[in-house]
């Protein structure tokens, strides 16, 4: 999901097709309504080396439209929603309903557009159709010629929605595995009897470096482990919950930890592991899981002590 990071930029991660061979491609976006423009990177840049510009970017006043892919745009692309920018349209995947949504509007209100919700009436696009008549629009296509703004009168048929001229993509697109909670872990032969509760991508730091790398967070009932990535059988280390003494937000920060959105840690006698989270969701219910984890292992282990 989308949140404000301290800078009062909409951040997120989201899947963009690629232009040449049209898969689907994880960044991180950043909507940066005082500089304009709407940029991503590989990853959050407070995780990418000092210096790291964005491997894309698109100005906010050259945005015409933005909504959701209609089943014939990508009809194997759930969550899909386009950005309509001059002659181009650029394709994103949402990790959910809400998730493009959010989106949809955050983007539509920093390029000061009005698109209608599903089941409401119809609303005015600024700048890029005129209402003369409730029951009949004509909607334009934006486009800046020679640095002239050129407003050109789409075609429609029947009434209905402008004729989408561009050929329709048949083929499926590969999208990229997103950081979600809710996907499954693969069978991990090292843990066989495991019972996942929760998983997916954090950003941690390291312990004698202090540098921050993205790893996968895997809790179970009785620990909390870590690898590189999804495919990983072996983590790279194992926290059990009996030996976590608490896991709160990070609240107090200095140096480093001061800048950075969504983390939280898990407190061990021997060491303090700071995670931080994709967004302010993510991180209160990593908290949560870890925690009901924790109360639900005690409560079995008095059962235990009862029953003996």
């Amino acid at each position: 999901m989308p949140y404000v990071d301290r800078q009062n930029r909409t951040c997120g991660f989201l899947d963009i097709e690629d232009g040449e061979n049209g898969r689907f491609l994880r960044r991180y976006f950043i909507l940066d309504t005082k500089a304009n423009y709407l940029l991503w990177y590989m990853d959050n840049p407070q995780n990418l080396p000092s210096g790291t510009g964005a491997v894309g970017s698109l100005k906010l006043t050259y945005i015409s439209k933005v909504g959701s892919a209609t089943v014939k745009q990508k009809p194997k692309v759930p969550f899909c929603f386009v950005i309509n920018a001059l002659s181009q349209r650029h394709f994103l995947q949402a990790s959910d309903q809400k998730d493009l949504q959010e989106w949809v509007d955050a983007l539509n209100s920093a390029s000061k557009i009005t698109v209608p919700r599903p089941g409401s009436g119809p609303a005015t696009e600024t700048g890029s159709t005129t209402v003369e008549d409730k029951k009949s629009q004509t909607a334009y296509k934006t486009e800046i010629i020679a640095g002239v703004v050129v407003q050109t009168p789409i075609i429609t048929q029947n009434g209905g929605e402008p004729q989408d001229t561009s050929h329709c993509e048949t083929h499926t697109h590969a999208a990229l595995r997103r950081t979600q909670s809710q996907i499954p872990l693969p069978v991990n032969k090292s843990l066989p009897t495991r019972s996942i509760l929760k998983s997916g991508f954090c950003v941690k730091q390291g312990n004698m470096r202090k540098n921050w790398k993205r790893r996968y967070f895997i809790l179970d009932a009785v620990s909390i482990s870590y690898c590189k990535c999804e495919k990983d059988q072996v983590p790279l280390r194992i926290i059990y919950l009996r030996e976590i003494l608490k896991t709160h937000e990070c609240l107090v920060k200095s140096g480093d930890l001061l800048m950075r959105d969504n983390l939280f840690e898990i407190i061990t006698g021997p060491r303090t592991f700071y995670i931080q989270a994709d967004s302010p969701q993510e991180m209160h219910s990593w908290i949560k899981a870890i925690n009901a984890a924790i109360q639900t292992l005690r409560m079995r282990y008095r059962v235990c002590m009862i029953s003996v």
